[in-house]
């Protein structure tokens, strides 16, 4: 059998998640149309037979790092790439912008196997452009292989799997199987809310927020998850509940259903928002809320 760690490295907004998602078959990463929804490290496990890849879905690397959240979101993308067996690069199919190029340098400074992958073909108005845009993309260095697929349509997946699993060495399973997550509850439920409040806030407000579990209990047929979210200013706060609780009432919900679906249990949710300010710049509050290095 073989079994290895691939990480997903890219530039925000470039479908790294989605991809993940795609390939292990269920949710694992949230998915938003924000670049640097991702803020953690997520593993998810793909068993094909005998074979297990353990993807690694990271932020997207990115140039400005003016908080200490920015800062610590390349160092928790960075270190993905370490001691790894194989990293995969998506590309945009048809973009390439200053973030691509500057996470193509850091990855031909490595002596990892690079995979390319190029995403979202199925945006591309006519496909007789695909040619010439994987030649071009191919001739920039040595790839282990280069795939193009579509992460949404799930378009070309098969091909891109046995791709990966030729490139990872024979050994044992890294988890048992059918495990598909790597992490708890808690952290599920956390990013989930996170993702609905994101598709249901506008502007600059996502990237002030994050969701910290307070309380989970888990009976026989229910579990009961208690949950703060945390903003920098008095002002987010007003907007995060809404009008007579309005917003938060609707993520909780929208959360809550998808919860259960993923659980297949029922889930009682309570939110609440609170203030501290400037957390995204603090230390403290993002070693508190699980944003380390270490992640």
């Amino acid at each position: 059998m073989r079994s290895g760690i691939v990480t997903i490295a890219g530039r925000p907004n470039v479908g790294k998640s989605s991809l993940l998602n795609a390939l292990v078959g269920r949710k694992v990463s949230i998915v938003s149309h924000k670049p640097q929804t991702t803020r953690h490290r997520i593993q998810g496990v793909l068993h094909r037979g005998e074979d297990q890849i353990v993807f690694v879905d990271t932020p997207g690397l990115h140039r400005q790092q003016k908080r200490a959240l920015n800062r610590v979101m390349n160092e928790a993308a960075a270190s993905a790439l370490r001691d790894v067996d194989l990293v995969l690069f998506v590309v945009e199919a048809g973009r390439w912008t200053e973030e691509d190029q500057a996470v193509f340098e850091r990855l031909a400074r490595g002596t990892t196997p690079v995979g390319l992958i190029v995403n979202k073909i199925d945006q591309l108005k006519d496909r007789a452009e695909l040619l010439p845009v994987l030649h071009k993309l191919a001739a920039m260095r040595p790839y282990a292989f280069v795939v193009p697929v579509s992460a949404l349509r799930r378009d070309n997946l098969d091909p891109l799997v046995d791709e990966i699993l030729a490139q990872l060495p024979e050994g044992p399973a890294l988890y048992p199987p059918g495990q598909v997550v790597a992490h708890g509850d808690d952290f599920t439920v956390a990013e989930v809310v996170r993702e609905k409040l994101i598709r249901n806030l506008h502007e600059e407000l996502p990237y002030a927020l994050t969701v910290e579990v307070e309380h989970y209990e888990r009976d026989e047929d229910i579990d009961r998850v208690s949950a703060i979210v945390w903003v920098e200013r008095e002002g987010q706060k007003k907007i995060v509940i809404g009008e007579n609780g309005a917003t938060l009432k609707k993520v909780g919900t929208a959360a809550r259903r998808e919860l259960e679906r993923q659980f297949g249990r029922k889930v009682f949710l309570k939110l609440w928002c609170k203030v501290r300010e400037n957390w995204s710049d603090d230390p403290k509050a993002l070693r508190r809320f699980g944003l380390t290095p270490d992640d």
